[in-house]
């Protein structure tokens, strides 16, 4: 049998079912990768070591025991939890040092359907200081790095979980998007990420809804393999103020990964809503192979406008701010935040209770201008940024100059947020330097069925999840 990282969470799970394998040697297996090669990755801000082995002789017992019927989807499997959300028992820093030594007292709703699921939480991942950033560098761990170069930065918020993922450090893992946080760094990192539906997944019981810009979602290598983690966290719960319409009757989003989408028709664009930003044309590449290659598989590609504008961003950044704010702290600790997410805190402390309605209105009424233009495309296809990964410390410690340099690295990903909308990153592109660069694909909000289909053949076509960054084997 094959190494177990190199197997899928679904080839684990099955080997589990089979009694190939223990879920004990699986922990071990990942713990001590994790060990070895993580000091050069940053991807965890916490190794539970300890939890991880005994969820995984619970998991050894029930795996060997003569219950009747299936046991849990993922009974075994190492799925690593961003540690924006809490975890009873494990730290939960959101990524800042003012709360470097708090532990959750409960479960988020998601986490709690993994653990039900059978998941084994091997460690909380590294993110941004609440999450504010597109790339993952804090004050409590190493910066997170693609582990295709290790130079360079592995995206954010979610830099972490799409790490661990690339590094073999986990099969699938846990991660959440309310600007592009999954997508960006899955495109950073060479794995693929899908940010559902508004209202999909659960923010329960402790996070509150906003406006619905933020999700949870699954990086995986596979496109089966986030599907079925999807299938697992797509729950809703009493008092949530978004919710998604279901899929019919005995369908999941595995199933929807495992057909062929058929003949689809495929808005295109690849100009930054940024007037002026550049695109780097490697990334023009990437999109232009891929229009070639959807056009080979069939379907109608279409040349459209970028689907946002500056106001939209602008409106964007204020609601961002407000979110940032969001955060409870002791004003007696604001002091020990990072720049950027000061900035962000004060940002919304001068901004009116007026201003952010108005904000928000005029988000709204922006959905409602957009969608009629792209709902006629079963999806939409566009880049994840404006650039392949960046150098760690590439935006700097000012915070105003951060902004700019992060809208333009990465205009692309916020509007699914703001429309609702899912929207994946596939990694089907590499730099002659051997740098991913992920290629968005955006669709109709309930539209995950057809993007996993989609990206399920786009991967057939082009396999990915042979292809290994320089670390795989350390």
């Amino acid at each position: 049998m094959a190494e177990i990282h190199e197997l899928t969470a679904i080839q684990q799970a099955e080997a589990v079912r089979r009694r190939e394998v223990s879920p004990v040697e699986i922990a071990e297996h990942y713990l001590t990768r994790i060990e070895r090669l993580d000091r050069q990755l940053g991807a965890f801000i916490a190794v539970t070591g300890e939890s991880a082995r005994d969820q995984a002789r619970k998991a050894e017992e029930e795996a060997l025991s003569d219950t009747p019927g299936e046991p849990p989807p993922l009974l075994g499997v190492p799925i690593p939890i961003k540690d924006l959300d809490p975890v009873a028992g494990l730290p939960h820093t959101s990524g800042s040092a003012v709360h470097a030594d708090r532990i959750a007292d409960t479960d988020s709703d998601v986490v709690a359907e993994l653990r039900a699921a059978g998941a084994v939480f091997t460690g909380k991942t590294n993110t941004p200081e609440f999450g504010c950033a597109c790339y993952t560098e804090n004050d409590l761990a190493p910066a997170a790095r693609t582990p295709w170069d290790l130079s360079r930065s592995a995206g954010g918020s979610s830099g972490g979980a799409a790490a661990a993922v690339a590094a073999g450090l986990a099969p699938a893992a846990h991660a959440s998007d309310g600007g592009g946080s999954i997508r960006i760094p899955a495109g950073a990192c060479g794995v693929f990420g899908i940010k559902p539906t508004r209202g999909r997944v659960t923010q329960g019981p402790v996070k509150p809804d906003f406006i619905g810009l933020a999700t949870a979602g699954p990086i995986a290598r596979t496109v089966a393999d986030a599907a079925l983690v999807l299938d697992i966290i797509s729950v809703n719960r009493p008092g949530d103020y978004f919710t998604a319409p279901p899929l019919g009757p005995g369908e999941t989003f595995l199933g929807h990964a495992l057909r062929e989408p058929g003949r689809l028709r495929i808005g295109r664009y690849c100009t930054s809503p940024v007037p002026g930003a550049p695109v780097d044309p490697e990334v023009r590449s990437a999109c232009e192979e891929t229009a070639k290659l959807l056009a080979d598989l069939g379907h109608d590609v279409e040349e459209i406008d970028p689907p946002a504008d500056t106001a939209m961003l602008e409106d964007f950044a204020l609601v961002w701010s407000a979110m940032a704010a969001a955060e409870r702290i002791d004003p007696a600790d604001e002091h020990r935040l990072r720049p950027l997410t000061r900035h962000l805190r004060e940002r919304a402390a001068r901004s009116s209770v007026a201003d952010y309605m108005g904000a928000v209105a005029r988000l709204q009424n922006s959905v409602r201008a957009l969608l009629p233009r792209v709902l006629p495309y079963d999806a939409v296809l566009g880049p994840v940024t404006a650039a392949p990964p960046v150098e760690v410390g590439h935006f700097g410690d000012d915070p105003a100059e951060e902004m700019r340099l992060m809208t333009e690295y990465a205009p692309f990903t916020s509007p699914a947020n703001i429309t609702g909308q899912p929207s994946v990153s596939v990694p089907l592109h590499w730099t002659p330097q051997g740098l991913p660069v992920g290629v968005g694909f955006t669709g109709r909000p309930g539209g995950e069925p057809t993007l996993l289909s989609l990206a399920a053949q786009l991967e057939a076509a082009r396999p990915w999840a042979d292809r290994r960054p320089p670390v795989w084997q350390g």
